[in-house]
């Protein structure tokens, strides 16, 4: 058995101390895969002095060359051939560059059992019929994106009876229909099944004012929930507190704050982190998080801002094995946290946009030729 597959079948979803040394192991063991495989990531390695065979302990993993989101944005890089892709997802797009990623069968499969061990954590998993209102894309095969997929794979934690977008596929494209969903709302609230709904913290956001203004209050089967993920992406600058969306979706819906909840990941690093009761989002056993100095990109301690740089031996069909995004966060200890799960929790503080992480990731440029 592979170490990534202990890994992804590791009974505590949240065990970090318990899991380091095999972590460790699935990280050079992944490493070495694409090392081997795409050309273009060993001869990044290469020119930092970096081999997968450096990777011992723990504290390795910082050494481990980082490649930005940006330049997966602008470079497609594969580790196994097209045609043995089982999946294929891209970037939302918002910056109007998208990230292009692909999954071989077996990383498929180990997502999954990362998601099942996730949710049942968090008691998100129901018996209970549900119908659902996903504030984004209706599937269609001309859509690729991470999002559009994540949010259909989300109305399967419970059994799904219908399922209402916010964008409709009409025959030449998508076409936004709020005031259906609106009715939609209004029909579900009159049936005894629980509704969930998914979709951007700002597009649940906006949905919840509209709701608002129209003077439509309902009050939702109490098994209901409001789950959010993604982040505000280019609505960044419209962005409130969770305590006044939750607020409003208490109002408007009836769900409770302890109902509403928040996931976190991207496309360039598909792990599901999902916030506790006191909206944490703890670190995983599948992944690490190490926070970056904005300037020298050194590691810094726990409680200090910076970039956030994730780590996972997930993926085989692109080198995802350590990236940086464009997120700037802090990492906070467990025991600051009281819902009681023993992983540290990473606190996003916002986003530093494509001119700012080009200057930040100025040291990750140089390893990378500038070829960003």
């Amino acid at each position: 058995m592979s170490y990534r597959a202990k890994l992804f079948g590791w009974r505590d979803p949240y065990d970090l101390t318990g899991s380091d040394a095999l972590f460790v192991d699935a990280m050079r063991e992944n490493a070495a895969f694409h090392f081997q495989n795409c050309p273009e990531y060993r001869d990044i390695l290469l020119r930092q002095g970096f081999r997968p065979e450096l990777l011992k302990t723990a504290d390795d993993l910082s050494r481990l060359p980082v490649l930005p989101t940006l330049y997966f944005k602008r470079h497609e890089l594969y580790s196994i051939p097209k045609r043995r892709m089982a999946l294929r997802s891209t970037s939302s797009g918002t910056s109007g560059e998208m990230s292009r990623i692909g999954w071989e069968w077996q990383d498929c499969l180990h997502a999954l059992r990362m998601v099942l061990r996730v949710t049942r954590n968090h008691r998100l998993l129901s018996p209970l019929p549900t119908n659902y209102i996903v504030l984004g894309y209706q599937p269609h095969r001309s859509n690729q994106t991470a999002i559009s997929k994540t949010a259909f794979g989300f109305t399967f934690f419970a059994p799904g009876l219908r399922r209402a977008y916010a964008l409709r596929w009409q025959t030449d494209g998508y076409t936004l229909d709020l005031d259906g969903l609106k009715e939609t709302l209004l029909r579900y609230s009159r049936q005894p099944f629980p509704v969930r709904t998914m979709g951007f913290p700002a597009y649940t956001w906006f949905f919840l004012r509209e709701l608002q203004k129209d003077g439509i209050r309902v009050r939702l089967h109490p098994a209901s929930r409001v789950c959010m993920g993604g982040g505000w992406k280019q609505f960044y600058a419209e962005k409130v507190e969770k305590e006044a969306l939750y607020a409003l979706a208490e109002e408007v819906l009836g769900v409770p704050e302890s109902r509403c909840h928040e996931f976190f990941g991207a496309v360039e690093h598909p792990i599901l982190y999902a916030d506790c009761r006191e909206h944490h989002f703890h670190i995983p056993v599948y992944s690490r998080v190490i926070i970056r100095d904005a300037r020298t990109l050194e590691p810094l301690p726990m409680g200090e801002t910076g970039l956030v740089n994730l780590l996972t031996p997930l993926v085989r069909g692109v080198p995802l094995t350590s990236i940086m995004t464009d997120d700037l966060g802090r990492l906070h200890p467990a025991d600051s946290c009281g819902c009681g799960r023993p992983s540290p929790w990473l606190e996003i503080i916002g986003r530093v946009g494509v001119r700012g992480i080009k200057t930040c990731a100025a040291g990750a440029a140089e390893l990378l030729g500038g070829a960003i």
